[in-house]
């Protein structure tokens, strides 16, 4: 073989392995990285896939509630009983696959990144905390979606949610604009403006909390999900090559670096932070509207005989009280059985001896 045909051979191979990397890389280019876990919350260090629709159940977990089907997942350890984290923090940042975040607890592959809400989790938390009234709060400002629960709606009263809010907000005093490196952004296209006012939101998140301290030390804990877009919309208009996109992807991820550690340290290093990077979801996201107390009339909605789970997730907890109640019981039957049979009538029962002592005055 002569030394041209090994070149030309040798470059078609380099061609072929760089094509694999980039088609690789854009298919499982998503990523889930955990900002900041307290230390009984076991995030194990690894590349094992996680489903974009088990984060629900995996944000459930970290809160220590149960969940109806098992996540095999080694990414994350079984904690403690009698320990849960006082908030958990879920940032979807959709327009990017990866962001370049400086310091981190551990980072996963996203597979199958379908839409996905945390709606469950939200109701499990209000079910099992309704007196406490926790805070609860989902937000998407890009569609101006909102959902707070418990004392979110006084401590997030003043927060700018709809779009001309926010952007009456940037013009305010204390905005982010101010302190931001804008760069080749624009104070006045409407993407830019767009990808400025979530990370305004952001900010004014923190201010709030931070003006509430006292909620991150109730026994209850608080569920916070945001989803920012802005970074698409960059990414359509522009180019993913563009300098506007370039500096937002840096912005947002220093932005999002000191959002958790504020966080977590308001909730005095006892918090969850997770950011869930997704290029594009698979399937257009519907939310239908329910009440936050709605039963579910099908209890398998997997089989059309309307059959019940064959474990619920409530059952260990129901067996021990119903078996320990029933040894309690037999155990007393057995006692007051004991000491009736063996009881001695003329010494023991106050009636005889009441009669006998009439008797004998009579």
């Amino acid at each position: 073989m002569s030394l041209t045909s090994w070149r030309k051979m040798e470059a078609v191979f380099s061609a072929v392995c760089v094509l694999c990397f980039v088609v690789t890389n854009g298919v499982h280019g998503d990523r889930l990285t955990v900002l900041q876990a307290p230390e009984f919350v076991s995030f194990q260090k690894g590349d094992w896939p996680v489903s974009g629709e088990t984060i629900p159940d995996l944000v459930a977990l970290t809160m220590g509630f149960s969940v109806k089907e098992d996540l095999s997942w080694p990414g994350l350890k079984a904690g403690p009983l009698f320990q849960r984290p006082r908030a958990n923090v879920l940032v979807v940042v959709r327009g990017v696959d990866s962001l370049a975040l400086p310091q981190s607890v551990a980072s996963y592959p996203l597979e199958n990144p379908v839409p996905f809400t945390m709606d469950s989790v939200a109701e499990t938390v209000h079910s099992l905390f309704a007196e406490d009234t926790p805070v609860v709060l989902q937000l998407a400002p890009s569609e101006e979606r909102l959902y707070m629960l418990g004392k979110a709606n006084a401590v997030f009263e003043d927060l700018p949610v709809t779009l001309q809010q926010i952007r009456a907000r940037l013009s305010q005093d204390g905005s982010v604009l101010a302190s931001l490196p804008l760069n080749s952004l624009s104070r006045n296209a409407e993407a830019d403006l767009l990808f400025l006012s979530e990370v305004q939101v952001l900010h004014d998140i923190t201010a709030l909390l931070q003006r509430h301290r006292h909620l991150a030390k109730d026994h209850s804990p608080d569920l916070y999900s945001l989803e920012l877009s802005g970074l698409e919309e960059l990414s359509r208009l522009y180019g993913q090559d563009s300098p506007q996109y370039r500096d937002a992807t840096a912005i947002l991820a220093s932005v999002l670096q000191k959002f958790g550690e504020d966080v977590y340290a308001l909730y005095g290093n006892n918090a969850v932070v997770e950011v869930v990077t997704v290029k594009s979801f698979e399937a257009p996201l519907t939310r239908k509207s329910r009440s936050i107390l709605e039963s579910k009339q099908i209890s398998n909605p997997g089989s059309p005989y309307n059959l019940a789970y064959k474990y619920n997730f409530h059952y260990a907890v129901v067996f021990n009280i119903v078996l320990w109640l029933m040894i309690t019981l037999a155990l007393a039957v057995i006692a007051i059985s004991y000491n009736l049979w063996n009881m001695d009538p003329g010494y023991d029962s106050i009636i005889y001896r009441m009669t006998n002592q009439k008797i004998r005055m009579d």
